[in-house]
């Protein structure tokens, strides 16, 4: 993997400005940059959507609103490491270290943190909880990017979950087949494939990320019988539009990625820019329920603030409800009615 560090190494590039790299310099001593020299590659013109996700804009440091951590993710952190939010699960970040620094990252606050990877005496205390938390069946491996540290040392940390009696689920959440597509090697394959069941959650935001190589990472993936979802972001000037979220979903199923979770972007400082109304996801959720398979439809969630959780959000299709008497609205927005003979009084089921 070869990465980018600074705004030096983006002379060469005819669309990078003296005065856009003194920017991206200004930005990036507050919050760095790095991006790989694959994703930068995707670019095609400034301000497009894979410009917008990796390079530092003048908006990150006026932005006024948000907070460095409005998820609160740090009060449900009972050893370090371990986020145990809700009942049956746990979130574990590995490493605060990235192949690329998103720009609208829930954890900015986190870029640039030195103190990397997982240490044993912190796996140690990681174990030691779960094994006194039999409540807890699925652990997500997350970061930072798990796929950024070395294959031995990222099995050995799956092993050591694994070997826990009631945990049954694994998960990864990655970003490395769509920005580095070739970490993605025969031999992570082969090692993942020990460890099922175990999913892995990637993040594709606009088609312009799917090419060849990046299809090539997720095959990899699917024929190691490992399950593949998606989790995209909201972002404005990125995917808010319904005829670019139509095409991504479509050549994600193509792939074998299932369209998992379209996210609201969490109130994060330095993010307001990408941020978009929330009637705006409906509406794309609108645009592909029915028009094509569910297969292809993620689920919009908005993340609470102050900790209080995901919430789903869906196109409310019941106009009325009247004595077990339902008007739904369907995907074309015409009218039916449905009766709830369980609830129905006798005279509304004759009518």
């Amino acid at each position: 993997m070869k990465t980018m560090h600074s705004q030096t190494t983006l002379a060469d590039m005819p669309f990078f400005t003296a005065t856009k790299r003194d920017t991206i310099t200004r930005v990036a001593m507050k919050y760095p940059m790095r991006v790989t020299d694959y994703y930068l590659g995707l670019i095609r013109k400034p301000d497009d959507a894979i410009y917008r996700q990796c390079i530092p804009s003048e908006e990150e440091l006026t932005d006024p609103s948000g907070q460095p951590d409005p998820l609160k993710e740090d009060d449900h952190s009972p050893v370090p490491r371990l986020h145990h939010r809700y009942p049956d699960r746990v979130l574990l970040l590995v490493t605060n270290n990235c192949a690329m620094y998103c720009r609208f990252c829930t954890r900015k606050r986190n870029i640039g943190d030195r103190t990397t990877a997982i240490t044993d005496e912190e796996l140690a205390d990681v174990v030691e909880y779960l094994n006194g938390h039999k409540e807890v069946h699925d652990v997500l491996i997350s970061g930072g990017d798990p796929l950024t540290l070395p294959t031995d040392r990222l099995e050995h940390i799956i092993r050591s979950i694994r070997a826990i009696p009631h945990i049954d689920i694994l998960r990864i959440g990655t970003r490395m087949p769509c920005v580095d597509p070739e970490r993605v090697t025969l031999e992570l394959c082969s090692m993942l494939k020990q460890y099922h069941p175990l999913y892995v959650n990637v993040q594709f935001n606009n088609p312009a990320e799917i090419t060849p190589q990046s299809r090539q990472a997720c095959a990899m993936l699917a024929d190691a019988g490992i399950q593949l979802g998606n989790q995209s972001v909201l972002l404005r000037g990125v995917n808010d539009s319904p005829e670019v979220m139509k095409e991504l979903v479509r050549k994600l199923l193509a792939m074998r990625v299932k369209p998992y979770y379209l996210f609201v972007p969490d109130m994060v400082t330095g993010t307001g820019h990408f941020r978009t109304s929330l009637e705006t996801g409906i509406s794309i959720i609108r645009s592909i329920q029915g028009w094509m398979s569910g297969m292809a439809t993620p689920q919009l969630v908005i993340d609470l603030e102050n900790g209080g959780g995901k919430v789903p959000l869906s196109p409310c299709p019941v106009l009325d409800k009247q004595n077990g008497k339902y008007t739904f609205r369907n995907f074309e927005n015409k009218r039916y009615e449905y009766f709830d003979f369980q609830h129905c009084e006798p005279r509304s089921r004759q009518e």
